[in-house]
């Protein structure tokens, strides 16, 4: 891809291929007679469509203006001279789409050298030859037509490329919303407690000020963070009463079972959501499980994801409980800061709109 200055990005990809009959050309030269003289020899020939200018200081605001396909430009104009002009085109990014085609009567290889390397086409030495100037003239022409539909071809394959992307993206993030979904359903009766702890979890990240992309990270993975509920048995993960020891011991292999669903993965996402998975019922004070890992060991996003889960799950309905009132829930919370919650990220959910994170959630899926 081209790197077009800021006068020429906003006008190039708008451009389109035009037939050399039809193409716009801008003559610049500061002698009357010699504008004169080519606009005569271009309109004999059928190029209606053309632009002079003897005052060189406009060249470039006309081209981001008129975007023409060619710019006949006499070397030796006032200044700024033919070569300040070509590097001007350059450094704003309008060269990349315009033919540059220059006129001169110094044809010696030092001159020709430093207008190739500034951005020169072709020349036309003085003076003028009327069929060398016409032949010039629609050789730039031609190649500059193929040049645009070249890139708008290009343009067309990277907008294809982009959309079909997105689709993938979109397709994944579906398929993982579903999956996470199916692990949630049985004990949660709308389906959406999954989507409430992502939503929560990316409220919690801003207010911490965690980077744009880390955050989507987390409120896309933190909905996988009990995948592993796939793997128990209803008769213990609906079980209306306490569990035993022996029940809450099956329980906490839902920890390992989404583990070993999600690791192995090259995809960051899934590698985030493998990383909550592992560690979001591990408390601050090293009490949870399945490692008994504590403080700053437990990665962050583990941290924000048991707030977020634990809000979530006292303030709504489940086999084994009723809602949870929400300043009963956060009253519960304070008990457990410092002992199961970092102290830094269960201030940062105090801060946030604790309805907001209780409305429901807009199907994705």
């Amino acid at each position: 891809m081209s790197s077009l200055g800021p006068a020429a990005a906003s006008i190039a990809p708008n451009l389109k291929a035009r037939p050399p009959e039809s193409a716009q050309i801008l003559i610049v030269d500061d002698e009357p007679d010699n504008l004169a003289m080519l606009e005569d020899i271009l309109h004999q020939a059928g190029y209606g469509n053309t632009i002079t200018t003897s005052d060189s200081s406009e060249v470039v605001a006309l081209c981001a203006s008129t975007t023409p396909d060619l710019v006949l430009l006499d070397l030796h104009v006032q200044e700024p001279d033919g070569f300040e002009i070509m590097e001007k085109l350059e450094s704003t990014g309008i060269s990349d789409w315009v033919q540059v085609l220059v006129l001169t009567a110094d044809m010696t290889s030092e001159t020709r050298g430093r207008a190739l390397r500034n951005g020169a086409r072709d020349f036309i030495t003085k003076p003028f030859d009327r069929t060398e100037i016409l032949l010039r003239i629609r050789n730039l022409l031609e190649m500059q037509m193929l040049h645009m539909r070249l890139r708008g071809y290009n343009d067309s394959l990277e907008k294809e490329v982009f959309e079909r992307t997105q689709d993938l993206n979109d397709a994944r993030l579906e398929i993982l919303q579903r999956l996470a979904l199916a692990a949630e359903y049985r004990d949660d009766e709308t389906g959406e407690h999954t989507q409430r702890v992502g939503r929560a979890c990316g409220a919690i990240a801003r207010e911490l000020e965690l980077g744009e992309d880390e955050t989507d990270l987390l409120e896309q993975g933190a909905p996988l963070h009990d995948i592993g509920k796939i793997g128990i048995p209803d008769l213990i993960l609906l079980k209306p009463g306490p569990l035993t020891k022996k029940e809450f011991a099956l329980i906490k292999t839902h920890v390992e079972i989404g583990c070993a669903i999600l690791s192995g993965s090259s995809s960051p996402l899934l590698n985030i959501a493998n990383q909550i998975a592992a560690t979001h019922h591990e408390w601050f004070d090293g009490s949870g499980y399945p490692n008994g890992i504590a403080g700053m060991e437990i990665p962050l996003l583990g941290r924000i994801t048991a707030v977020a889960d634990v809000f979530d799950a006292l303030t709504h309905k489940r086999p084994y409980k009723p809602a949870w009132p929400v300043d009963q829930a956060l009253a519960e919370l304070k008990t457990l800061r410092g002992h199961s919650f970092d102290p830094r990220v269960h201030d940062a959910f105090l801060e946030l709109d604790h309805e907001a994170l209780l409305a429901p959630v807009e199907s994705r899926v």
